[in-house]
């Protein structure tokens, strides 16, 4: 496997190598390029007065310009004729050809080549420096007349090695700063990094005490604090999963404990007395009944949060399907004196996946009536809502804290958490009723006041 290195390394050795590019750079443009350069820039200050020259239409415009060039970027010109000058600049810089080098062959050479322009580079005869001249013929006067452009170009071989000195200075200095900067910048980076990571590990072991501590870098902080979030969410997880396991035991403990004491009674004790015995077989059945429901929630809410179960849409009768399901309750009506209060009578035509909303309003209406105030009412209502379709189940409980709203659609959830076996269903319904709603991807809530009740909502798109 190709060797890693640690985050303290990599900075520190990223910062080296910027630092090396930048010296290499200075390198390069300083030293290799700065003759090159130099002599760019001159032919460049050449041509720009040249082009003055050229377009100016007076003489005295001609005459300034000529000047300014010359005090300004100790550029000299001189404007001719075929025999002799006419003007030259006034400010002379040394190495400039003007006047007493008339004769001089470039000048000839230039005038009897009938070209527009050209550039020269000779050597001055009296100061033997390298020249750049550039000739030019006016077209914009009524004479011949032609302009002779020069600046001198002076040597810089000695300006160069002094920067060649300068630089491995500068080199040595920079790269010992680098060094020292990368160095702390790279352990300055590093080790909040390195605290999240080990941070990290702890909350792998289930570790749920630390804290992703925060610093000045804006990314390492909102890292910070997504796993501080993630924290929290895996203990809160991992808490109700603790519950889940001994709320499910429990439910599952209980039937089967009764069951095996009804079935060795029945065995060992009730003999020939068949009203004992069917009595006794009642109770089993009844628990077996209460295991069936809870391993049929759990299967239902496995199927439906891995979507195994793809939805069926279909359109029906909303109302007619809620009146349905409250014929199921007519036992607690008669046996019990419940109220589920319901008025709506025209149908509601709705487009979703049938047998799943039914689940949906079934857990709803028992979670009311286990939770419902002594007048054992639940309300059932269908409001329109901006053309969308609003379920609410309402009981008249004593409600729920704010704090816990967030969390009573978990599995197994309870207030304070204490758990106890429903008068009906398993404690898994809010869960069911969660994830088919998110499979519809409908809205739902709740809202609650305390000591006067609660109020589950879920709002059917309309297609």
């Amino acid at each position: 496997m190709m060797k890693k290195n640690n985050l303290n390394i990599e900075i520190w050795k990223y910062l080296i190598i910027f630092s090396i590019l930048i010296l290499v750079f200075l390198w390069t443009f300083q030293v290799l390029f700065l003759n090159k350069y130099y002599r760019w820039e001159k032919r460049k200050d050449l041509y720009e007065v040249a082009d003055k020259i050229s377009k100016s239409k007076s003489i005295d415009k001609l005459k300034y310009i000529i000047n300014n060039a010359a005090y300004n970027k100790n550029i000299c010109v001189e404007i001719t004729d075929t025999t002799s000058s006419i003007y030259s600049s006034k400010y002379k810089s040394t190495g400039c050809l003007t006047g007493e080098e008339l004769q001089v062959d470039y000048k000839s050479d230039f005038i009897l080549s009938n070209n527009n322009s050209t550039t020269y580079e000779i050597i001055n005869p009296r100061y033997k420096n390298k020249t750049l001249v550039y000739a030019l013929k006016l077209n914009n006067t009524n004479k011949n007349l032609y302009a002779f452009v020069n600046t001198s170009l002076e040597p810089i071989d000695s300006t160069v090695l002094i920067l060649k000195n300068q630089l491995i200075y500068v080199t040595i200095i920079v790269l010992i700063l680098s060094f020292v900067v990368a160095y702390f910048i790279s352990r300055h980076i590093s080790r909040p990094i390195v605290k999240i990571n080990k941070a990290a590990r702890s909350l792998a072991n289930k570790e749920y005490n630390i804290n992703f501590s925060h610093s000045k870098i804006e990314e390492i902080d909102e890292l910070a604090t997504t796993l501080n979030y993630a924290k929290e969410e895996l203990e809160k997880t991992d808490e109700l999963r603790r519950d889940l396991m001994a709320n499910v035991s429990h439910d599952l403990k209980t039937p089967l404990t009764m069951i095996k004491a009804y079935a060795e009674m029945s065995r060992d004790l009730c003999g020939n007395d068949k009203q004992k015995r069917d009595k006794n077989m009642n109770i089993i059945i009844e628990e077996v009944d209460r295991l069936t429901i809870l391993v049929n929630d759990i299967l239902t809410l496995s199927k439906v949060q891995s979507n195994i179960e793809a939805l069926e849409y279909q359109e029906f009768d909303l109302v007619e399907l809620i009146n349905n399901i409250l014929k199921r309750y007519n036992i607690l009506i008669e046996k019990e004196n419940y109220k589920f209060i319901f008025k709506n009578k025209k149908p509601i035509m709705i487009n979703a996946d049938k047998i799943k909303l039914e689940q949906v309003i079934y857990n709803l209406i028992n979670n009311a009536i286990n939770y419902t105030g002594d007048d054992k009412k639940v309300t059932i209502k269908i409001k329109n809502i901006d053309g969308n379709i609003k379920v609410e189940i309402i009981d008249t409980g004593k409600g729920i804290d704010d704090k816990d709203i967030p969390y009573i659609w978990d599995k197994y959830y309870k207030n304070k958490k204490k758990h106890k076996r429903n008068l009906i269903g398993t404690g898994l319904g809010l869960s069911i009723v969660k994830s088919i709603l998110e499979l519809h991807n409908y809205e739902y809530g709740v809202n609650s006041i305390k000591d006067k009740g609660t109020t589950f909502y879920f709002i059917i798109k309309k297609n």
